[in-house]
C-alpha cells in the first residue's frame, strides 16, 4: 500500500487522511461521476523550506472546466487556495503528486449529475518516476479510445478512465509496460494516461485535439517549449504505422513526465533520442524552478517551521 500524505481536504475541512473516508453507497462511486486532476510539486532544491507547483493555475483551471460536466460550480480560485493550503500543512519533505478530486457525494442510486451533492477532495503522496526514465516497452492496445461523442474527453471524469485501465492491464499481463491506444477512426490517439509525441526527420509530432485526446498540461508545456527552441512541432492525425518507423517515440503526463519509448510491438526504436533528451532536460530544469524564462509557470509556496 503507497504512503499517503498524512494531511487530506475532505468535506471542506483539513483531516488525517485516514479520516477521508466514504460510504460504500456513495453515488460517485457506482456511476463514474467525478472528475480528478493531478499535480507534481517538490521541495525547492534551493530552498527546502519552500515548495515548488508546477502550472497550478491552469491544473486548477481544467479541474473546474472538468467539473462543469459534472454541474459543480467549482471555482478555480477556490481550488487554487485548498491546494496551496494542503501543501503548507503537509510540508512535504520529497518530490510528491497532488490528487484533486470531484465527485458526485450522494448516497442515491440514480444515475444524474443534477440535484446531486458533491464534494471536492484533495490528498497526496510522495511520487518518485512513475515509468522507467531509461525507456519503456509499448503495445497497440485492442481497447479503443472513446470519442467525443460518448464520453466528455476534455474532462478528466473518473468513469472515462475505465478503457485506459482495461488497456494498461491488457499490456502488463502481457509483457508490456504501456498501452498506446486507437480512436475510432484507427488513428493513434494516447496511452492509458499520458498523451504521445514521435520524431521523424527533425520534426515532433502529435496525435492533435480532435484525435480523442485528453487535452494534457505536459503536453501543452512540451509544444510550448519545444517551439520556443525552434523546433517544428505537427498537430495532426498519427498512423500506428508511423510509431513503427519514427526516430524517436515518448510519452507525456503529470506522472510519467516525459518517458521515452524504446519497443512498440517488435518493433525496437533507436536509442539516440537527442530530441526527447533536451526536451527532458529542460522540463527538468523549469519544474526546479532553475529557467527564469517560465518563472510564471511555478508556484513558490513558503513552508515555514
Amino acid at each position: 500500500m503507497p504512503q499517503f500524505l498524512p494531511i487530506a481536504y475532505f468535506q471542506q475541512k483539513f483531516c488525517p487522511f485516514e479520516e477521508a473516508t466514504i460510504s460504500i453507497a456513495t453515488h460517485g462511486l457506482h456511476y463514474g461521476t467525478g472528475a480528478f486532476g493531478g499535480l507534481r510539486g517538490l521541495p525547492d532544491p534551493a530552498n527546502p523550506q519552500q515548495a515548488l507547483l508546477f502550472r497550478l493555475e491552469r491544473h486548477c483551471r481544467r479541474l473546474s472546466q472538468s467539473a462543469q460536466f459534472l454541474q459543480y460550480d467549482l471555482d478555480a480560485s477556490h481550488i487554487k487556495s485548498v491546494i496551496i493550503e494542503f501543501v503548507k500543512k503537509n510540508h512535504p519533505t520529497e518530490p510528491f503528486y497532488i490528487r484533486p478530486l470531484v465527485y458526485t457525494s450522494d448516497l442515491g442510486i440514480a444515475p444524474r449529475v443534477h440535484d446531486v451533492e458533491h464534494d471536492f477532495a484533495v490528498y497526496g503522496l510522495p511520487l518518485g518516476d512513475y515509468l522507467s526514465p531509461e525507456g519503456i516497452t509499448c503495445r497497440i492496445s485492442s481497447w479503443q479510445r472513446p470519442s467525443d461523442l460518448n464520453l466528455p474527453l476534455r474532462g478528466k471524469i473518473t468513469g472515462c478512465y475505465i478503457n485506459s485501465s482495461l488497456a494498461k492491464t491488457e499490456a502488463k499481463k502481457s509483457g508490456f509496460d504501456e498501452a498506446i491506444m486507437l480512436n475510432s477512426q484507427g488513428k493513434v490517439s494516447e496511452a492509458s494516461g499520458m498523451n504521445i509525441f514521435l520524431v521523424r526527420e527533425g520534426q515532433l509530432i502529435t496525435p492533435g485535439v480532435d484525435q480523442d485526446i485528453l487535452e494534457g498540461i505536459t503536453r501543452n508545456s512540451v509544444i510550448q517549449v519545444a517551439q520556443d527552441l525552434g523546433m517544428p512541432v505537427l498537430e495532426r492525425s498519427v498512423d500506428r504505422t508511423e510509431l513503427l518507423i519514427a526516430d524517436e517515440v515518448f510519452l507525456c503526463g503529470t506522472a510519467a513526465r516525459i518517458t521515452p519509448v524504446k519497443r512498440i510491438e517488435n518493433y525496437t526504436l533507436p536509442t539516440d533520442r537527442p530530441i526527447t533528451t533536451k526536451l527532458q532536460d529542460l522540463l527538468k530544469a523549469i519544474v526546479e524552478n532553475r529557467e527564469p524564462k517560465y518563472r510564471d509557470w511555478v508556484d513558490v509556496i513558503p513552508l515555514g517551521n
